[in-house]
């Protein structure tokens, strides 16, 4: 596979490797299908009525299956429909991820709708990071949707980021889970300039002894705007936590709505959220050790969003 430069470090920041070698692996660059390579274990066919794929894991699957999205094209939107099917007995990993890169005036967008149906007595980890770049003026925006099915007594953890270079964006999140089963969510969202962002997190608790966990950090710089907004909704006896932390930087703003709804008196719902700015003292403990204002600035954000 051929890429350019910028497409090349744009694939690598987004999975962490290139589009050669072995394994399970799906590129879409700018509405086409560029890579479409199935293994032993996982099948990745083209849907024959929509754009996007499907994706066929086998019981008793260990391995990944890499599915990034690159648009690179100015002005070019599309949407995406992408279905994983998760056996049962499985220890997979689903990396996925949109980069744009928008050198033009136009507008780029991406809108992936992402169907994941997992099996019984299985352990998925779904990561999902969205970032963008360019030189020019049109936007870049992106309107990831994931909406999740687990078996019982299986588990996914998702880890899902938005880092930068996102003008606008939309993310919806929604989460069914059976008996025993459980999720968990770390998600990080960084915006600056006039970025706006809203993210909305459903769990719907529908089987006994199932739990769950929202971790949330974002940073908003600039005059950037950004919602967070969570809900698990407990219909059975289970668990569920969410927690919420958002740091202001310059003239930034966040709103955060972390809600529950317990249906049955078996079930255990908490929640925390805190909004605030960088404490001056971990500033200054930064600067006596020889950093900047900057450098102390950026070594707080970093362990902030790990």
């Amino acid at each position: 596979m051929n890429l350019r430069e910028n497409e090349q470090r744009l694939l690598s920041e987004l999975i962490g490797r290139t589009a050669d070698g072995e394994g399970a692996f799906s590129l879409r660059k700018d509405g086409e299908s560029a890579v479409l390579r199935s293994s032993d274990q996982i099948t990745i066919t083209k849907k024959e009525d929509r754009p996007g794929i499907n994706v066929i894991i086998a019981d008793g699957a260990t391995e990944s299956v890499h599915v990034p999205v690159l648009l690179t094209k100015t002005g070019h939107q599309e949407r995406v429909y992408n279905t994983f099917i998760v056996g049962d007995n499985c220890d997979v990993q689903i990396i996925a991820g949109c980069g744009i890169h928008n050198p033009g005036e136009d507008t780029s967008a991406h809108d992936g709708v992402h169907e994941i149906v997992v099996g019984e007595n299985s352990r998925v980890v779904y990561t999902e990071k969205h970032v963008g770049e360019g030189g020019g003026q049109g936007k870049r925006v992106m309107n990831p949707q994931t909406k999740v099915k687990v078996g019982a007594n299986s588990a996914i953890i998702m880890n899902m980021a938005q880092i930068g270079g996102i003008d606008d964006a939309y993310r919806q999140t929604e989460i069914e889970l059976a008996e025993k089963a459980s999720v968990k969510i770390s998600e990080r969202v960084m915006t600056e300039g006039e970025q706006q962002t809203e993210s909305k997190v459903i769990i719907n608790m529908n089987g006994d002894g199932a739990s769950s966990l929202i971790e949330s950090r974002s940073v908003a710089k600039g005059r950037s705007y950004q919602v967070i907004e969570t809900m698990i909704n407990a219909s059975r006896p289970s668990k569920g936590h969410v927690e919420c932390n958002s740091l202001l930087m310059d003239e930034g703003k966040v709103k955060s709505i972390p809600g529950l709804n317990a249906q049955s008196p078996e079930a255990e719902l908490t929640h925390e959220a805190a909004i605030g700015k960088i404490a001056g003292e971990q500033l200054i403990k930064l600067m006596s050790l020889g950093l900047t204002e900057q450098e102390a600035q950026e070594a707080i954000l970093a362990g902030f969003m790990k």
